[in-house]
């Protein structure tokens, strides 16, 4: 039986670094919802072309689509044994499809794995990024800082910046709109007894350590 799992984190926690450990260890692919919608639309399928024409009016991509597209994806051969899954569902009226959908492929969501960290630790790591604009390398002033202060260790450029989605207001912002928006699927998969918590302020080797001790059974 296929397991499937469902890995759910505010900006800054670290749910897609872990998305991608985990499941390079566990022999599973890690499946991005960002990720399917920029392939199909790269490769202009009929699903890309149908998400694009909504975007492109600046409306949701409608849930159909969006399901449809991940059907697509766990129909192909790397995912007969599950697949970690990273950014759907994001409402619990997806959950809800989703369920169905993998009822279809004989499986269910096994764990929801969801990596708290207060909110103090996330503003601090997401604001702390600054990006060299000469060759794209990424620092953090105080995780990986460059060796010299304001000066890329790969480039040697002095033009480090902090893109507008770093600043202190819009990471505020954008944790303010994650809450608002996941608590609903946080509560969803709580009911459904699926929800375990992870503590994301450790390292990332012990975070590793506890998703795989809840999700190796």
């Amino acid at each position: 039986m296929p397991t499937y799992y469902v890995m759910l984190g505010p900006p800054g926690a670290g749910k897609g670094t872990q998305a991608q450990i985990v499941a390079e260890k566990l022999g599973l692919p890690h499946i991005s919802s960002g990720d399917i919608f920029r392939e199909n639309i790269k490769n202009q399928t009929e699903l890309g072309n149908l998400a694009r024409g909504f975007m492109d009016k600046g409306n949701l991509v409608p849930d159909d689509v969006t399901i449809a597209m991940i059907r697509e994806r766990l129909s192909r051969p790397d995912c007969t044994h599950g697949t970690i899954l990273d950014g759907f569902p994001r409402t619990p009226t997806q959950a809800d499809a989703l369920a169905e959908l993998l009822a279809e492929f004989g499986g269910e969501v096994n764990a929801v794995p969801y990596i708290k960290v207060p909110e103090d630790v996330l503003i601090e790591r997401l604001t702390g990024r600054w990006t060299c604009r000469s060759c794209g390398a990424v620092y953090h002033m105080v995780f990986n800082p460059p060796n010299v202060n304001g000066v890329c260790d790969q480039c040697g450029s002095r033009d480090l910046y902090q893109r507008e989605d770093d600043k202190e207001e819009t990471v505020k912002n954008r944790i303010k709109v994650y809450y608002k928006k996941t608590m609903p699927l946080i509560e969803y998969y709580q009911s459904k007894g699926a929800l375990v918590e992870i503590d994301g302020t450790k390292s990332i080797e012990q975070v590793t350590r506890d998703l795989l001790d809840v999700i190796v059974v």
